[in-house]
This record gives C-alpha cells, structure tokens and sequence, in this order.
C-alpha cells in the first residue's frame, strides 16, 4: 500500500506542474482512500479522515507548491503582476476556511468536494474563456476584486485541500493566460493558504487535545505526508520535462478530464 502511496505521490508531483492542482485533488482523495482502507477500524482516525487528508494535503502542498514555484521561476513561467494583490488574501481565508473545516463533520467536506469538483469541471468546459481565451472575455485586474477573489479562494482551498489552484488557473485563463503560465501562477498563489491552514490545523489539534497515535501530529499524517513528498518531488522533476511538449490545446482540454478521473474516486471510495 505505501508502494501505491509513493506512485501516486509521483502523479501528484506531475500534475501540481502541468495543472497546478496536484497538491490537493490528488492528494485528498489518495489519503482519504489510504486511511479509509487501511485504518478504518480506527475510530478517531476515522471519523476525521477527510480533515487528516485535507489537512495533510495542505502541508504537502508548502514543499510541492514551493519547489514547483521555483522550477517555474527559472523558466520564466511567473507573471506576478497577475497574482501579487492575491497573497495576503488568500492567507487571511487560509485561516478560516481552516477553522470551519475542523468543525463541521467529515462527510460534508467528502460530499463538498465532490459539489465543487462537478462545478469546477461544468466552469471549465461550459463557460467562455477556458477552452480558447478570446480578448473579448479577458478580464481586467482589480486589486479590489482580488482581494475579496482571493479571501473566498483562500476559504475554499484550506476547507477542501484544494491549494486555490482550481480557482486560479481558470482566473488566469480568463486574464488571457496560457495553460503553462495559469498552471505555473497556480503554484505560488498555493503557498500563503498551504501555509497558514497547516498551522490552524496543527494548533486546533492542540487546543482540543486530539491525539490520532503513532505518525501524527494533530491531524497531519506525517509518515504519509513525507513518503508524498520525496515521491512529489520525482513526479515535479518529470513535469517540467513534460510540459514543453504539451500543446495549449492539449493542456487546456485535459484539465477537465483529470478532473473526472478525481471525481470519480471520490464517488467509489
């Protein structure tokens, strides 16, 4: 099974360069599938098991997002022009989408996640600006907007794990971005939320004195968290190589699609 967990820790390393989402849309439903089948007899473990995985996904992301960042960075990929009114935004909703994900039952976040991604695939392949960005449906940058764009994005991606990044890689699109320079800006703006949920998370475990036993710390699964990591970090490395050879085209059509495949994991686990 940790076999298993390392090649799809090298997938999530693959899919946080082309995508940008790696870091929680294969993650969370690899943990949540993992501690499901594997620990489900333990009770706590269990009846925590979308919160240990988002929230451990969410500390994945800090070394992923981070070392794709600067793979991108050297390659030129960065417009931070686009995302610098995003950060601070997406840390203060970090912390609260945190919060209230620790108070709500584990089959809600199951279920809103499985709501979001159904939202996220109809955005994507129904709504202008994804598929084929036109200069008719760019949209404009608006520090006003993207500070309240980014407090509900950095909500979203600390409550579902999701790193943002399936909020801005869309937003991107629609600034006229390609998908190499929407999927690279996707990594950065992962960061302040993956940083400030970790922290919520790890300190609510503290605070309410929950103690899920050997490998944990509050409810980061850290035996699994480090296995993902070295395997991210292999599947980042063969990312890079992969997307100068993947058409816009191409990249933009098999985001949703990836998006499908998650989807239906979720309904069967």
């Amino acid at each position: 099974m940790l076999l298993l967990l390392s090649f799809f820790g090298i997938i999530s390393g693959i899919t946080t360069v082309l995508f940008g989402f790696g870091g929680g849309f294969v993650t969370v439903p690899l943990l949540y599938s993992y501690l499901s089948l594997t620990m489900h007899d333990q009770g706590l473990i269990s009846e925590f098991a979308m919160q240990i995985s988002v929230a451990t996904s969410a500390f994945i992301m800090i070394f992923s997002a981070s070392l794709s960042s600067y793979q991108h960075h050297k390659k030129g990929n960065l417009n931070f022009d686009h995302i610098g009114p995003l950060f601070i935004a997406i840390s203060i909703g970090g912390c609260f989408g945190a919060l209230i994900a620790v108070l709500v039952d584990s089959d809600w976040i199951r279920w809103l996640f499985i709501l979001y991604l159904v939202i996220t695939i109809i955005d994507c392949t129904v709504r202008k600006g994804f598929m084929n960005p036109k200069a008719e449906v760019i949209q404009k940058i608006s520090p006003q907007r993207d500070g309240v764009i980014g407090v509900v994005i950095g909500v979203v991606a600390a409550f579902l794990g999701v790193g943002g990044s399936i909020m801005t890689v869309p937003l991107m699109r629609r600034r006229g971005a390609s998908m190499q320079e929407s999927a690279a800006m996707a990594n950065p703006l992962t960061l302040p939320m993956a940083i400030t949920s970790s922290v919520v998370y790890w300190l609510y475990a503290i605070h309410d004195q929950l103690n899920f036993g050997e490998g944990f710390i509050g409810f980061l699964y850290i035996k699994g968290a480090i296995l993902l990591i070295i395997s991210a970090w292999i599947g980042v490395k063969i990312g890079i190589r992969m997307m100068q050879y993947l058409p816009d085209h191409v990249h933009a059509k098999a985001y949703p699609v990836l998006l499908m495949i998650v989807l239906v994991v979720m309904f069967c686990v």
